[in-house]
């Protein structure tokens, strides 16, 4: 019997054999088979050194941990005759010391001669462990994966032997030798020896992108996809042949709650990444001076600890920042002497993309105003994905109402007269936080109906089986508790278009079908996407109700009304097809004749919105009205629009009695009266001014009422004889 001992040298142990005693075995044997106490076997080369006692056996730590064997344990010994050749080797690499890092390389083509060149003829086992000293770098830790052989006797004898799966061979000169890091490794192997690396896939294996739960925002997440992980899906070997750099930062900008937070938030669900940090832009921003840029650097401190480690093999980071304009704000915009905002800004265009480049951070930034961020953090290698998240479309609401009633339709807790498909074509310019509050909504007023207020607030005994949301509890939801934030201006179309558009004439007929010419010219996909119109005409002529009208029968889902109280056109490119009517084009340009005057930024702002083509895929109807035509020539503003309709006065008898007919105020007898004294006259009034005349008639008496009109009339200069004029 044989006992075991430890390896009487370092040198010694580097070779991997078993050390024996001269005088143990003969000098034939090379090979022994070891048999432990369990009845297991383990195969080892052998070198003999007169160091190691008879009797024993010398074994170094890599060894007695793969055989499990002790110091002065009782083992049996034989001799082992080789049978395979090993033709090729797959070798697990790590660091012997675990907690060793370093951005060293270790070329695997070169460690594969020095493998062949220290171990010659040597027995290999898969599972074995080996000490490998490579030139003067730090010591590694091999673990044998895998061993194909071929059959030494049938190389012998001549015959042609394919390759095969086995526990044990025997090395020989042309022995192909793979190199695989360890999965926990930070060791960094490169060259053509390097075998297929264990990397864990970026998407989570258990992501099901059906089961996202984002409405209307597949187009959207297919370009995220496209250009900030289709490089990470790839193992780094390809990445680093193409060379390549993946992408450090993704901009979400859009309106209020169109998905942005939830866009990112899934984002991180899917990676299979470290738990992402989120944070909110106005938490970094500290009162103590260098706190803030502390804070920013605190964020990326565990990246760049782990990139220094682990090198291009690092787990990804994913940092994100809600409200990203907070603290990324346009330097030099803020005012105050401290330039906090400035110094935090740069701090984070640094590490994001600065002299030490971090290969292993995700960045995404969310904000409902891209045009307040600093320009240097949109370039390409900081935030370069930028992608809207607009208001989702028809399509798209629809998807969304699918995901938030499909809980209800799984317990049958919704009605049959529910149409998804309707509501979406209802709830125009709806976000989807809003469609899901509109949810709510209908969910609170069913569940109402089966509450009884009395003295004591009790829930029907028999509500579980009752309770059922039903398509009138949606449309008193849409009534009466949710708007959207943006889109049509239908409260204030309303109040233009409250006496709705009479037909007084031929120039109220052809205004109407010239409008919807340009509506749908503005529509058609193949135009440049930009429409202006200007309604001029005399004051009073009625041409804000016409042009209500027209932004009305548009049915744009994005209608913004302009006037002189509130001229905004930031959101002018909101929805895919947008409305703008500008009413009094001459008051917002803060014209007066006295002098006369007008503000130059604003008429330079007007006309950047009548001569700007819109983005790609983003139709403009703009509607404009004015009582000054000769001002705005004087301007040069006319050749702005695409088009001008004239808006007349009346200045027929016929109009003017179709006027007074349609507003019900007067009787057959009072309209033949009225028509026998205008005969002959010259008639000229706007026909806001007339309406508001009929608004006094119906107020005097019925004696007076017609010598009133025709008085108010000859006082207001509307009505005069053809000599007079």
């Amino acid at each position: 019997a044989f006992r075991v001992a430890k390896c009487p040298t370092d040198e010694l142990s580097l070779t991997n054999c078993a050390i024996v005693n001269d005088t143990d075995f003969s000098q034939s044997v090379e090979h022994i088979e070891v048999i432990t106490g369990g009845g297991q076997r383990f195969v080892f080369s052998v070198k003999k050194d007169s160091r190691v006692q008879k009797h024993e056996v010398g074994f170094n730590v890599p060894q007695r941990k793969w055989a499990i064997l002790s110091i002065k344990q009782e083992i049996e010994v034989n001799p082992y005759k080789e049978e395979d050749y090993i033709t090729s080797i797959i070798l697990e690499a790590d660091y012997m010391q675990k907690k060793t890092s370093s951005h060293e390389q270790y070329d695997t083509d070169e460690m594969a001669k020095e493998f062949l060149y220290s171990f010659p003829n040597q027995m290999f086992t898969v599972g074995q462990q080996l000490a490998f000293a490579f030139k003067d770098k730090k010591l590694l830790l091999l673990i044998v994966k895998d061993i194909e052989v071929v059959n030494i006797n049938t190389l012998k004898q001549g015959g042609d032997a394919k390759p095969r799966k086995s526990k044990m061979g025997k090395l020989y000169p042309n022995t192909v030798i793979q190199f695989e890091k360890a999965e926990t490794s930070s060791l960094n192997l490169v060259g053509k020896s390097k075998g297929k690396q264990i990397r864990q896939s970026i998407i989570n294996p258990d992501w099901d992108f059906q089961k996202m739960g984002i409405g209307g925002l597949g187009k959207e997440f297919n370009a995220i996809f496209r250009r900030a992980f289709a490089s990470r899906v790839f193992p780094p070997e390809i990445v680093e042949q193409l060379g390549c750099k993946h992408v450090k930062g993704i901009l979400l900008y859009g309106p209020p709650g169109t998905g942005k937070t939830l866009m990112a938030r899934q984002i991180g669900k899917m990676l299979n990444a470290r738990e992402p940090k989120i944070v909110n832009g106005p938490q970094i921003l500290d009162k103590y001076v260098g706190e803030s840029e502390a804070n920013i650097r605190r964020l990326f401190a565990e990246a760049e600890e782990e990139e220094k480690r682990a090198g291009p093999n690092s787990g990804l980071h994913i940092i994100i920042f809600d409200e990203i304009d907070a603290i990324c704000k346009q330097r030099g915009s803020v005012a105050g002497n401290t330039g906090v905002h400035d110094t935090v800004v740069n701090q984070l265009l640094s590490k994001i993309d600065g002299v030490e480049q971090l290969n292993n951070i995700l960045v995404i930034g969310m904000t409902n105003r891209r045009d307040m961020i600093d320009e240097a953090l949109l370039r390409p290698g900081r935030l370069e994905v930028q992608v809207e998240i607009s208001l989702p479309d028809e399509e798209g609401r629809y998807e969304i109402l699918n995901i938030h009633t499909s809980r209800m339709k799984q317990y049958k807790k919704i009605s049959s007269d529910v149409d998804n498909k309707e509501l979406a074509s209802l709830t125009k310019n709806f976000s989807g936080a809003e469609l899901e509050g509109l949810i709510r909504a209908a969910q609170s007023t069913a569940m109402n109906r089966l509450i009884k207020a009395s003295n004591k607030v009790e829930v029907d005994p028999e509500a579980i089986s009752k309770l059922l949301v039903s398509r009138s509890d949606f449309l008193n939801a849409l009534e009466h508790d949710i708007k959207p934030a943006f889109g049509t201006a239908l409260e204030i179309l309303a109040q233009f278009l409250s006496r709705g558009i009479i037909t007084w004439g031929s120039p109220v007929t052809s205004i109407l079908e010239d409008g919807m010419l340009f509506i749908q010219q503005a529509r058609a996909p193949d135009t440049s996407g930009l429409v202006s119109v200007l309604l001029e005409g005399p004051p009073n002529s009625g041409k804000t109700a016409l042009a209500a009208q027209l932004a009305k029968n548009s049915d744009f889902p994005f209608v913004k009304v302009c006037s002189p109280e509130e001229m905004v056109f930031d959101d002018a490119y909101r929805s895919t097809l947008s409305c703008i009517l500008v009413d009094n084009i001459e008051r917002l340009l803060d014209y007066g004749p006295i002098g006369p005057r007008y503000s130059n930024l604003t008429l330079q702002a007007l006309l950047v919105l009548l001569k700007k083509q819109p983005p790609p895929g983003k139709k403009l109807l703009v509607l404009c009205t004015s009582s000054r035509r000769q001002v705005l020539e004087d301007m040069e503003m006319l050749s702005a629009f695409t088009a001008i309709l004239h808006v007349p006065n009346l200045s027929k008898a016929d109009h003017l009695l179709n006027v007074l007919e349609a507003s019900e105020v007067f009787s057959t007898q009072e309209l033949n009266r009225i028509a026998q004294q205008i005969r002959g006259k010259r008639i000229f009034i706007g026909i806001k001014k007339l309406l508001a005349l009929i608004d006094m008639s119906r107020q005097t008496d019925e004696k007076s009422r017609v010598i009133k009109l025709i008085t108010k009339l000859e006082e207001d200069g509307a009505l005069e004889d053809p000599g007079m004029a």
